[in-house]
């Protein structure tokens, strides 16, 4: 085996450890003996089906044993792995199939007149049920053993566009091994952890933030299909869930569920949270059940840890996002691209073998990203205090955190757009109690024009992932701009961002 690459890691830990416990879902167990048969045996079947290398080969499903055999088999053929989100709609769906030039899409537990929508610019197999199975079974036998290199590329995450359009951000091997590595040597994962996965593994937190930490360490990942408050307690006592990882509205959940108070967290180890600061009535809910949380701070284009806090300061430093990841190194500059000292405001550039190479097929939003060429340019402005630890402050993007999915207003705009009595339109987050914030849109109607705010949402219903959706509307005369015409969302919040 001359495979650097992830497709490798079922291999190397069916050699190590092949009758541990590597998945639970829905009560059946997968060995990693079974998970490397499955996994090589996807990669023939997929091989004698002429998946080559750099192929890309997209995923549709919730959490799924089928997503990481999947994305393994993809790896041991140096094939690019796709995963999509199933919050899409069908349109947004169609494009990234069509941006990435995706030959295949794995689909498990769909609905047939999508798959059918999208089987017309992309084959598509179902790998589930007795079919998918007589298919494994006839791809008995090794596939070929291809030399894959850290720096080939692994993975194609799509992320909101800031133009609008989605745009699909490079992650190497060797970007989610050294990720990978970062996790295990600042939370200390063991090899015993049992770590439950219900946040969407097509989103690289719970990916690439705790599943193949926990596997590559040679525990277990519980995957579930979805969040639900009250099965997340149960599990935790039946399985003795040992890492648990969510965005805080899903930690906020489990405290207001009925069995709350009495549950069993005694095997719980690892509270890990990102997506948004954790607010302090959260943070002291689990220190009264003696947990205290580990902050993250990150994004897809670092694979995606960039910034740490840990538990041992999670009270005494809430809302910090903490200290560079081990292997990561992160400086803040001010807009002529001098690093600043600390207390000064500056841009979070980021740095380290986690860091993407850029965006598929985007080489002039790739330049545009970078300082200097080394230093990932995150939109993100921040102090650092004078002990290191960093406190973001401000956004030079508009991106909007809602629930931990990124929403990036032009691409909402752009759709809002689309409807014959939107004139202009503006969206920016306001605050909310469950998901953090939400989306709002500022609209001003055609001459002439009449529209309900429940029309104009109704508009992007289809169009738009639901969580995308506005939560509000306000109409206005007129947008606030500048002398060259720049939309300024600055006055635009004061005038609209209250409740």
């Amino acid at each position: 085996m001359y495979d650097d690459g992830i497709g490798s890691w079922p291999a190397r830990r069916a050699r190590k450890t092949p009758h541990r416990t590597a998945l639970v879902h829905e009560g059946r167990r997968t060995s990693y003996a079974e998970l490397h048969r499955r996994s090589g045996r996807l990669a023939r079947l997929l091989h004698l089906r002429g998946v080559r290398r750099g192929d890309r080969v997209a995923f549709l499903g919730p959490n799924h044993p089928a997503f990481l055999e999947a994305l393994f088999a993809a790896g041991r053929l140096g094939a690019v792995f796709v995963p999509l989100n199933t919050r899409l709609a069908p349109p947004e769906l169609r494009y990234q199939l069509r941006d990435s030039g995706s030959s295949l899409l794995l689909a498990v537990r769909q609905d047939a007149g999508l798959l059918a929508e999208l089987a017309a610019d992309t084959a598509v197999w179902e790998t589930e049920g007795a079919r998918y199975e007589a298919l494994l079974a006839d791809a008995a036998g090794e596939p070929p053993d291809l030399p894959v290199a850290h720096d080939d590329l692994c993975m194609i995450m799509y992320t909101s566009g800031t133009t609008g359009r989605p745009k699909g951000t490079l992650l190497t091997h060797g970007n989610i091994v050294w990720n990978s590595l970062n996790v295990v040597v600042d939370t200390d994962l063991a090899g015993d952890e049992v770590t439950l996965v219900s946040a969407p593994l097509f989103h690289t937190a719970a990916l690439n933030m705790t599943c193949l930490p926990t596997l590559l360490k040679g525990g277990t990942a519980v995957l579930e299909s979805a969040f639900d408050a009250e099965r997340t307690l149960a599990l935790v006592r039946e399985l003795g869930i040992t890492c648990l990882f969510g965005v805080p509205a899903m930690y906020d959940e489990m405290t207001r569920a009925p069995g709350w108070a009495a549950a069993d967290l005694g095997s719980l180890r690892t509270l890990m949270c990102g997506g948004a600061p954790v607010p302090a009535r959260t943070i002291r809910a689990y220190l009264d059940r003696g947990l205290a949380f580990v902050q993250g701070y990150g994004m897809t284009e670092a694979a995606p840890g960039v910034l740490l806090l840990d538990r041992a300061d999670a009270l005494e430093r809430a809302g910090t996002a903490g200290v560079p990841h081990f292997f990561t190194d992160v400086r803040l500059l001010d807009p002529a691209g001098r690093e600043v000292g600390p207390g000064e405001p500056g841009e979070v550039v980021v740095s380290g073998p986690n860091v993407t190479p850029g965006y598929w097929g985007l080489p002039a939003e790739t330049a545009d990203s970078y300082h200097d060429g080394r230093w990932f340019r995150s939109g993100d402005v921040a102090v650092r205090d004078e002990d290191g630890y960093v406190r973001l402050v401000d956004r030079l993007k508009d991106m909007i955190i809602s629930g931990g999915e990124n929403i990036y207003p032009a691409e909402v705009e752009d759709a809002l757009l689309e409807h014959p009595a939107v004139a202009e339109c503006a969206v920016f987050g306001v605050p909310d109690e469950k998901w953090g914030e939400v989306g709002r849109a500022v609209v001003v109607l055609e001459p002439g024009a009449a529209a309900s705010a429940e029309e104009v949402l109704a508009h992007l219903d289809g169009r738009l992932a639901r969580y995308k959706i506005p939560k509000s509307v306000r109409f206005t005369d007129a947008l606030p701009r500048s002398g060259a015409g720049k939309l300024l969302k600055g006055p635009l919040r004061t005038a609209h961002g209250h409740a």
